[in-house]
């Protein structure tokens, strides 16, 4: 990725807040990478150079700042063109895709040569998969050293690494400090750990009791403002699914499955940062939690930018204004999301809730959402499920076990909904509908009725020809119109 000096220098002499998370600052003469926003003293120009992820920096020999944590900062935004790739790389090493499998694995989900894939992440980022997924390792597990009192076994294995000697190793080379040594100064900074952050919980808006944590450990999650958590917890709570999620007055906590571990999370938005609660063994993999956390909330949107560009659109510009930071309800699992929707044609958002309710309680794992292999030859009728959906949803399953359906962020927009689409049950509306859900930000679910009448149009095509203005962030523009009651159109 090719970083302007003079551009990132001015946005660092400045510290503004925009550029957190999308470039970092490594200064020759400490030996130290910094966010753009580091409250230290500014160096001068001439010692400084760019870098596009923290791997690359610490490929250069540089530690990370103790000031102003570079792990903390918020995630970036995405990519495009060759660059969308690599993208959709990082978020599955983020999930721990090179956590049990090697690179080779990981371009063969995405489609690409090993040897290709290595070279788009030197020119996007500088610095190699193996280095990316090595260094949030080792600031997961800083983390988790400054946050928790879980012993350093167990943080080496909810952080990816293979073993403790891994751990240690990585530690010293990232940071020049061994982990009894980091816990031991990260601590009197931050003062005592947190190991639970749900006491005195709200009554429920809704969901069902009895899924809501017992408190584990706590993590921060950055946000970049501004940032409408309020919305997103009004969303969850209308679709809450009894006996898989509890939405708060702040908060939303649901069952999850890790590997053949089921527990709970909670997450709060919380000024600044989202709070994620994780209530399952201390040495589960954290990886794909705190993943599943940013995706459910948004957590890599660049509301700025997306902001900027809706804004200055005639229909949606007061809609903008009224909602700054709007985000995209993420949803946890890519099945999940593909159930949801098949469930929800044609019926209201109610009547969904109360079908998935007893999907859960028929098929789930200890209240988890079901996997695929629970479903490809459930027999779903029994459950007040009409045939064609239920055959749309078996079809679905066997889809994704064969993998002619991926739903786990690898395959880019346009192929997903094509994929989709290919079978028998399941529409463009429906389609689009998923791809929005895990967090492609151009997806428009045309078909929508309520979006349709808000832009009074009578058909798909006027309507995608209405919403061609609002590329790349039509998701967002959708979300808008969603809260948007059709009385209060502007």
């Amino acid at each position: 990725m090719s970083l302007d000096h003079q551009r990132c220098y001015e946005a660092l002499r400045s510290r503004d807040t925009r550029f957190d998370g999308r470039f970092w600052v490594g200064v020759r003469t400490t030996g130290v990478y910094c966010r753009p926003v580091c409250p230290s003293r500014t160096p001068l120009s001439r010692n400084v150079d760019f870098y596009a992820h923290p791997a690359a920096a610490e490929d250069a020999g540089l530690r990370p700042c103790r000031r102003c944590r570079p792990e903390a900062a918020p995630g970036s935004s995405g990519w495009k063109g060759s660059a969308g790739v690599v993208d959709r790389a990082v978020r599955l090493i983020d999930e721990g895709a090179l956590d049990e499998g090697g690179v080779s694995a990981l371009a063969r989900r995405l489609h690409v040569g090993d040897r290709h894939l290595r070279r788009l992440f030197v020119e996007h980022l500088g610095t190699t998969p193996d280095a990316v997924a090595r260094s949030r390792r080792a600031h997961l597990a800083r983390r988790l050293l400054a946050d928790t009192d879980l012993r350093v076994a167990d943080i080496a294995f909810a952080a990816g690494f293979g073993s403790v000697r891994q751990c240690n190793d990585v530690l010293k080379a990232t940071f020049r400090a061994t982990p009894t040594e980091l816990r031991a100064d990260l601590r009197p900074a931050r003062g005592a750990p947190s190991r639970t952050g749900s006491a005195g919980v709200a009554p429920p808006r809704a969901g069902s009791a009895g899924v809501a944590p017992s408190g584990a450990l706590t993590l921060r999650l950055a946000v970049r403002p501004p940032f409408d958590g309020a919305a997103l917890l009004d969303w969850f709570a209308a679709r809450a699914v009894a006996g898989l999620e509890v939405v708060d007055a702040d908060r939303y906590t649901r069952r999850v499955a890790v590997g053949d571990r089921t527990g709970a999370v909670t997450i709060r938005p919380a000024g600044d940062a989202v709070v994620l609660d994780v209530d399952l063994p201390p040495d589960t993999h954290l990886g794909s939690l705190v993943a599943g956390a940013r995706r459910a909330f948004d957590l890599g949107a660049d509301p700025v930018a997306v902001d900027e560009h809706l804004g200055a659109d005639p229909l949606l510009g007061r809609l903008v204004a009224r909602r700054p930071g709007i985000r995209v309800p993420g949803s946890w699992g890519g099945f999940e999301a593909g159930v949801r929707a098949v469930i929800g044609q044609q019926i209201s958002v109610a009547a969904a809730r109360t079908v998935l309710g007893r999907i859960v309680a028929a098929h789930g794992r200890d209240g988890a959402f079901p996997e695929p292999e629970d479903l490809a030859a459930a027999p779903l009728e029994q459950l007040g499920i009409i045939g064609q959906r239920a055959d749309t949803i078996r079809r679905l399953a066997d889809a994704v076990l064969a993998g002619a359906v991926v739903l786990d962020g690898s395959v880019p927009h346009e192929g997903l909904v094509a994929s989709l689409v290919a079978l028998k049950g399941i529409g463009p509306w429906s389609a689009e509908y998923v791809a929005l859900r895990l967090g492609e930000p151009d997806a428009f679910p045309a078909g929508d009725l309520h979006l349709r009448r808000m832009l009074d149009a009578t058909n798909d095509r006027t309507a995608i020809a209405r919403a061609e203005a609002w590329r790349p962030w039509r998701a967002y523009a959708a979300m808008h119109l969603w809260q948007t009651p059709r009385e209060e159109r502007p």
